[in-house]
């Protein structure tokens, strides 16, 4: 018994060798690093080898993907950085390994605090990629990214995340996660109406 189940999955791993060639002959180079080849190397009807070749080729993530959070930050006319973040702390408090740490900055004249990070970390190390932080902002402020090509030989140089390293402008995340911004711009622009119509109909 143990003997004929030792040929039958020899007999499949023979079989996806062959017509390894046999697809390869017939589709030629459009298999490989490209992505249809990738699509069609990942379906379930797919001959021949199955495997993708990282890191020469890459399988496209979904847009729900979650890896490391970033701050959001919008660029204004002028270029400067206007960061979402009013360092409200939500994040922190829901984070379950809790992994963030934020500094809110302070008027250095009045002594009050401003509703702005001086310092911003996230520990990706210790990260589990949940995303409550960015599901729990008020602010829309901080998302998830799709960068998972992170890894380094020095854990406190390139792993404690600061405010640098964790900003990135509001077009990268349009970018990673279209139809969530979308929803997002059109929620904002219906809100801004409903209250520039509010205060336009609101008696002198």
């Amino acid at each position: 018994m143990a003997i004929t189940g030792l040929i039958k999955g020899l007999g499949i791993t023979l079989k996806h060798f062959i017509e390894t060639y046999t697809v390869d002959l017939k589709d030629g180079k459009k298999r490989y690093n490209t992505p249809e080849g990738i699509k069609e190397r990942s379906s379930a009807d797919t001959k021949g080898i199955f495997t993708v070749q990282y890191p020469f080729e890459k399988v496209p993530v979904p847009e729900a993907f979650r890896y490391i959070p970033f701050l959001v930050f919008d660029e204004s006319e002028s270029g400067e950085k206007d960061i979402r973040c009013t360092s409200c702390g939500i994040c922190a408090k829901v984070c379950p390994p809790q992994c963030i740490w934020i500094t809110r900055s302070v008027n250095p004249e009045t002594g009050k605090p401003v509703p702005k990070p001086a310092k911003f970390f996230i520990d990706i190390d210790i990260c589990m990629n949940c995303g409550l932080c960015a599901e729990f902002c008020p602010f829309e402020a901080i998302r998830m990214d799709h960068d998972y090509e992170i890894s380094s030989f020095n854990r406190f140089d390139h792993h404690i995340y600061d405010l640098d390293k964790l900003l990135k402008p509001a077009k990268y995340y349009a970018k990673i996660h279209p139809k969530q911004y979308a929803e997002e711009e059109a929620a904002r622009i219906e809100k801004e109406a409903k209250k520039a119509a509010a205060k336009a109909t609101k008696p002198a």
